[in-house]
């Protein structure tokens, strides 16, 4: 009997079926082995997705073996990363000891993970939605640190297109001139719950190409195209075209008599229908009508090769949830599992041992070499690591007058262009349509802003245009449509250039401080899967007057001391701004690095009230302790009260603090820049993490300790935890209901921000 490798029967598409095979077996044992062998003695479901996993083995299988390329990436749908795992395990880039540890506390992660899975993953995915448009943005950063471009391809479930996240992204019109992008969509029709009911792959078809997409649709097989095609059968053609979605996904589930009876249904064409089938056998007939495109390994070669590099691709592959399995098309096969008997009779099926669930294919054959080769051609060499410039610490300028936060940031950003030109090459701004509106106006003049091409400027020769827009692919800043998500998922993928591509961005999004809210999801998942950005959130607050309602923030301080991965600041100063920018910036692009939350107002603030020491020893401390979360900002001989203030607010404190005085009873003045880094601290100091927690010391000496009142634009609470430092009676004063439009008078008046409620506090703790 001739050897595997040099038997002339056997053809590509066989050998890659026993591939195919093979990872159908290894994702839905990793996933048994999880739930029915691996002691639980806690007794909570594991979980897993062995229908979900199964529905893409064929197009994993066939993308890997036969189409990926070492410069291209793939999102994977989360339900299939034991999919990816399997396949990982076949080209020797995970270790067999990994197979039985899925969801186990070290082990492999629920769903594909760049920074905690032990193989190689792409993009991180768990998501939904987040995960599918991740390349889109994974396509916009390769091309700003290199210019090169591979494919980008996101792997879908057909359920994740109901995100809205992901029409967001497919309509901003950056993303049509993308051709490296990808999408495949498992159509298994199929939700967690049911069998989807409507028909709706002409509907999405429609949107993608009215988007200016490619649209490729895989809807059967070969066997059953060969089938359909003979004399008659477009009879039965029209039939399952019209078919419903779970009058198909019941027939899958029929034996041979019991499709010939369903199958030409009860209209006008079902005589015709059936007189066809007494042509067709029984193993044929059950073969064929199970035969979908995304199953067959011929129809996707034919897929893939369709693929248009000019334009942005989406390929709808119909499939069957749980193919091969024995749940397959079951409307509830989502999170069904598979027992002991059905796995025994899976392992018969698929040629493989259940005794020995991880065993490697036999040495010398041909899916071991198909394997190997496979590796060797998709070996992508470590990047070398490049670091990020040295950022500068403090400019040495301070700001007099009257300026803004808001304000302040456009002129870090253009005094880096003069006085650190190598930083400013690597940072990147984004901003969805509101960059002149915070202050972004003289960066862009100075950097330009990234187009996929270049693009001419026809008010270049206006003298009235104050903006000057021009549009190249060595641009620094991308101005997105008005979708705040697209902006926090391009951040996350800027972000990760330094890890992807050995290429450090050091990438800034601004957006309207409201609508930190909306970008939030995709924002976390960047982080969470190693992207380390600057989100900027401004103007804020209800210091934001005369805008009233939900468009005064009021949960963002919160948000930027719960997010992990992230340190967030709320300046008072423009100073502060300088030095917190900076300092933030110096966090990314590194393995020890992390993003940053920068809260920022429009309020007008006299800059004399920062008392910026002028001996130099005098500022670096107060540099520090800017940096570090907070500063004295007055201090009194025998404090009877402290005002801790944060952000827009602090010049009220200072009002408040002068007034208490001439009352006989001295406040001192701790203006907070980082609860964030304050509340750290304060864990640091019990032993629940590593921080440094000398700045307690330095703004909340235990000798100074006195009762204490909390103010800041925002809820009271994200400051009321300062009362624990010391134990000390506290009232919190913030924003606890939606704005209100009006004069900042009237509104701080309104939420009890003024001096005068500061005062009032102040003395009822005090007497």
């Amino acid at each position: 009997m001739a050897s595997p490798v040099t038997d002339p029967h056997r053809t590509d598409h066989d050998v890659l079926r026993e591939v195919a095979d093979r990872v159908l077996w290894l994702s839905t044992a990793m996933i048994h082995h999880a739930n029915r062998v691996r002691p639980n003695p806690s007794g909570l479901k594991v979980g897993g997705h062995q229908a979900s996993s199964a529905s893409m083995v064929s197009i994993m299988t066939s993308l890997w073996f036969r189409h990926l390329r070492p410069q291209d990436r793939v999102s994977v749908k989360p339900h299939a990363s034991p999919v990816l795992h399997a396949i990982n395990h076949l080209l020797g880039r995970l270790d067999a000891a990994y197979l039985p540890r899925l969801r186990e506390f070290g082990g492999l992660q629920s769903y594909p993970s760049r920074t905690k899975d032990p193989d190689p993953v792409d993009y991180s995915t768990g998501s939904v939605g987040i995960g599918a448009t991740a390349p889109v943005w994974g396509a916009i950063a390769r091309r700003c640190v290199e210019g090169g471009t591979g494919r980008q391809y996101s792997l879908i479930g057909d359920a994740e297109l109901d995100e809205g996240a992901v029409w967001e992204a497919v309509l901003d019109p950056v993303t049509a001139e993308l051709g490296e992008l990808v999408w495949i969509v498992d159509l298994n029709r199929q939700s967690l719950d049911r069998v989807v009911p409507h028909i709706a792959a002409g509907k999405l078809q429609g949107m993608f190409t009215a988007a200016g997409w490619q649209v490729i649709t895989l809807k059967y097989g070969q066997r059953l195209e060969e089938l359909l095609d003979r004399p008659g059968g477009v009879h039965l053609r029209a039939r399952i075209d019209a078919m419903s979605n779970p009058e198909y996904q019941r027939l899958l589930r029929c034996d041979a008599a019991e499709l010939r009876r369903r199958l030409p249904g009860d209209g006008p064409e079902s005589a015709a229908v059936a007189g066809f089938l007494t042509a067709v056998d029984d193993a044929e007939l059950v073969e064929a009508f199970g035969n979908l495109g995304g199953h067959d390994l011929g129809a996707l070669d034919e897929a893939f090769a369709a693929i248009d590099d000019t334009r942005p691709t989406v390929l709808f592959a119909y499939t069957v949830k749980g193919h091969g399995l024995p749940t397959r098309g079951h409307p509830q096969n989502h999170s069904s599992l598979l027992n002991d008997e059905q796995m025994r009779e899976l392992a018969e099926a698929l040629g493989t041992d259940p005794d020995d669930p991880w065993r490697p294919f036999p040495a010398g054959s041909a899916a071991r070499e198909l394997c190997a080769a496979t590796a060797q051609r998709l070996h992508r060499p470590e990047p070398p690591q490049a670091r990020p410039p040295a950022v500068p610490a403090d400019f040495g300028r301070t700001p007099t007058g009257t300026a803004t936060t808001q304000a302040a940031l456009g002129r870090v950003l253009l005094d880096l262009t003069r006085q650190a030109p190598d930083v400013a090459q690597h940072v990147v701004t984004v901003s969805p349509d509101v960059s002149s509106t915070t202050n972004l106006g003289a960066w862009v003049n100075k950097v330009g802003v990234w187009s996929p091409v270049e693009r001419t400027n026809w008010f270049a020769d206006d003298g009235e245009t104050i903006l000057h827009w021009q549009e190249h692919p060595t641009g620094r800043h991308i101005e997105l449509g008005i979708a705040e998500v697209n902006l926090a998922g391009l951040l996350g993928e800027l972000g990760a250039t330094w890890s992807r591509w050995g290429r450090p961005l050091l990438p800034i999004g601004v957006v309207y401080d409201p609508f930190v809210e909306r970008a939030l999801e995709p924002w976390s998942y960047g982080i969470y899967a190693g992207g380390q950005s600057i989100l900027v959130g401004t103007p804020s607050g209800v210091s934001l007057a005369p805008e009233g309602g939900a468009h005064q923030s009021i949960k963002t301080p919160s948000i930027g001391i719960e997010q992990p991965g992230c340190t967030s600041y709320e300046p008072a100063f423009a100073i502060d701004t300088e030095w917190t920018l900076l300092a933030a910036l110096s966090r990314l692009g590194r393995p020890d690095g992390s993003s940053a939350y920068l809260r920022l107002s429009t309020r007008p603030v006299d800059q004399g009230l920062a008392a910026v020491p002028g001996d130099g020893a005098a500022r670096e401390r107060r540099r520090r302790q800017v940096v570090a979360g907070g500063y004295p900002l007055r201090r009194v001989e025998r404090p009877e009260v402290t005002i801790a203030a944060m952000g827009a607010v602090v010049p009220e404190a200072l009002a408040a603090a002068t007034r208490l005085d001439h009352l006989g009873v001295p406040a001192d003045v701790i203006c907070v820049t980082s609860p964030d880094l304050l509340h750290r601290a304060i864990r640091a100091r019990q032993g629940h993490e590593t921080a440094e927690a000398w700045i307690l010391d330095q703004l909340f000496p235990a000798h100074r300790a006195a009762p204490l009142v909390t103010v800041l634009d925002g809820h009271p609470h994200a400051l009321s935890f300062l009362a624990t430092i010391n134990q000390v009676r506290t009232t919190a004063l913030g924003v606890t209901s939606f704005g209100q439009s009006g004069s900042l008078d009237d509104v701080y008046r309104h939420h009890g921000l003024d001096a005068d409620t500061i005062i009032r506090a102040a003395l009822d703790l005090t007497t």
